[in-house]
């Protein structure tokens, strides 16, 4: 006969899954033989956080949900960082964690945490399973509740008792097409109307916009109505192609270049933001352009977001609805387009200064010029974020991962893991700061284990800089920022990985060429100097005066 456990995993293989990532326990220990027996990998990782994280981004990159495993109290609740990334993020991700048995209580309270009350805010739907019978409906309702949307994190909690408990060959449930709604045609021909009425009209694509599945379908729209975009931090790259319609990323929620155009537009069609994200621009009760909200749910209203009118439903239906209303019928947006040479011009400045340690805008030129179109860029989060956000151009769909949305550190290298796992026959870096790498830096052994083609650019300044220049920003004295940091060319070497390190602006570019040439794991130190931080981000900002007239 089979076990509970033996049914979890057939209803796994049922939904596709071929990695299971995490640090398994005592209570996992017959769903671990039920693995063994699969053909589904299992991948151990040294912490339940980067197995979280990796699961996550299997789901961000795919649009199907990662699965990650771990043990009861400890090991469940290490997950909770990841199960909040993939919950604000919007990223479909299973994962399943054990108990003590819950028929018998051999062991008292020890180690027992309410996982499933833990999981509850940071899950779309989390269930403690209390039947072998019970699970493979459980389980392709997990799946279905992952991917719908608004996608997201889902939790399963097998105890173990009911992991080794026989039962009767229980039937699978077919996995099933999740078609989403449209837009009705009033919501689109009200919008259409809007659109040709408006004289500066302005494309946004946020978050939601940034699904695998909406590639195609926004790269037409925004080719076929010819209207300028710029994007949020977490919609950058959902349109293929160096299009001259880009107009930048809104990294700043106000006062940067791209703003320029924000405020010259009349009206702002707002594909997929979601408001989970910073804001990437700041509405204003009156004076400000109006806002036409289209994504698959309807928009949250905020102090700094409160729509005109929405367009909910099918995002891809909907904007080739759109577009088939408007094909052919706006005028060349002149105005704003003179202003893009600007923008772009602005936000490349000094991009090639030799200054060394490196500056920020040194280093996304670099990194740009050692990445073919379609490689994958993974940040952790830090200062540079903020700079990669600006300045690093996309042409290739989800080839440059940022959380804009719960923003933790720890992320940047599980994260890029997970996409050299996806594509190994493509060049994938990670870039850390040096808080953020040590987060989760154990991880470097698992990415030789996995044999992975991997570099991992550390930003070396000795503290968690973006906090510091914050700190500064706001006249707060120069305080507990600042740590020391073992040599990183050595701790790669010892987790037998290689290192690099980098002495000279010059020396950039050849470095990371020779690492993604030499193959593996490979981890670049690289010293960055934050001053420009100041310069451009405050001081500069603070002081721009727009050079085109849009009267």
């Amino acid at each position: 006969m089979k076990k509970g456990s033996d049914l979890l995993v057939e209803a796994l293989e049922n939904e596709g899954v071929e990695r299971v990532f995490g640090v398994p326990g005592e209570e996992n220990l017959d769903v671990l033989e039920s693995l063994r027996r699969s053909k589904i990998q299992m991948v151990l990782t040294r912490h339940e956080q980067a197995a979280a994280f990796m699961a996550a981004t299997h789901g961000r990159l795919t649009g199907k949900p990662g699965v990650c495993l771990a043990t009861l109290g400890p090991g469940a609740l290490n997950f909770s960082t990841g199960a909040a990334y993939a919950h604000l993020g919007a990223m479909p991700m299973i994962l399943i964690t054990g108990q003590k048995a819950i028929k018998t209580a051999k062991q008292a309270r020890f180690q027992i945490v309410d996982v499933v009350a833990s999981m509850r805010p940071l899950t779309k739907m989390t269930r403690q399973i209390v039947s072998p019978a019970s699970i493979p409906a459980l389980v392709r309702d997990a799946f279905r509740v992952a991917m719908e949307e608004r996608p997201g994190p889902v939790h399963l909690e097998l105890p173990e008792d009911v992991a080794a408990e026989e039962t009767e060959d229980i039937p699978l449930i077919p996995v099933h097409p999740l078609d989403l709604p449209v837009a009705p045609a009033v919501a689109l021909d009200r919008a259409a109307e809007m659109i040709l009425a408006a004289k500066r009209p302005l494309v946004m694509i946020g978050a939601a916009g940034n699904r695998p599945r909406l590639v195609e379908p926004l790269s037409a729209f925004v080719r076929r109505i010819g209207v300028p975009f710029f994007n949020t931090q977490m919609g950058k790259g959902a349109v293929t192609g160096g299009s001259n319609l880009y107009l930048g990323t809104a990294a700043l929620s106000e006062g940067d270049y791209v703003h320029e155009a924000v405020a010259a537009a009349d009206l702002i069609i707002a594909i997929g933001h979601d408001t989970v994200e910073k804001p990437p621009f700041l509405m204003r009760s009156a004076g400000g352009p109006k806002v036409i909200h289209v994504s698959y749910q309807s928009a949250n209203v905020e102090q700094v977001y409160h729509p005109d009118a929405e367009v909910v439903g099918d995002i891809g239906a909907s904007v080739t609805a759109l577009a088939e209303r408007l094909d052919g019928k706006l005028p060349e947006q002149t105005k704003l387009l003179e202003l893009r040479q600007r923008i772009l011009a602005k936000i490349n400045d000094r991009s090639e200064e030799d200054r060394f340690p490196v500056t920020p805008q040194r280093l996304v030129h670099d990194v740009r010029a050692a990445m073919p179109e379609d490689g994958i860029v993974c940040l952790d989060n830090g200062m540079y974020k903020i700079w990669f956000a600006r300045n690093y151009r996309t042409h290739v769909a989800n080839t440059l991962l940022l959380d804009n949305a719960l923003a933790t550190m720890g992320a940047g290298l599980p994260s890029a893991m997970m996409a050299a796992i996806l594509h190994p026959r493509r060049r994938v870096m990670a870039v850390c700061g040096d808080g953020g790498f040590m987060m989760n830096s154990q991880e470097l052994e698992t990415a030789v284990r996995l044999k992975l083609n991997l570099v991992v650019l550390v930003l070396n300044d000795g503290a968690y800089g973006m906090i510091r220049w914050k700190q500064a920003v706001d006249n707060f004295p120069d305080f507990g920022m600042t740590f020391g940091n073992p040599d990183f060319v050595r701790y790669a070497e010892a987790y037998g990985a290689k290192g690099s390190r980098v002495t000279s602006a010059e020396a950039l570019v050849p470095t990371l060429e020779a690492a993604f040439k030499g193959g593996g794991v490979h981890l670049v130190d690289c010293p960055i100097d934050y001053s420009e931080n100041t310069r451009v981000l405050v001081e500069e900002l603070r002081n721009k005066v727009p050079d085109v007239d849009l009267a």
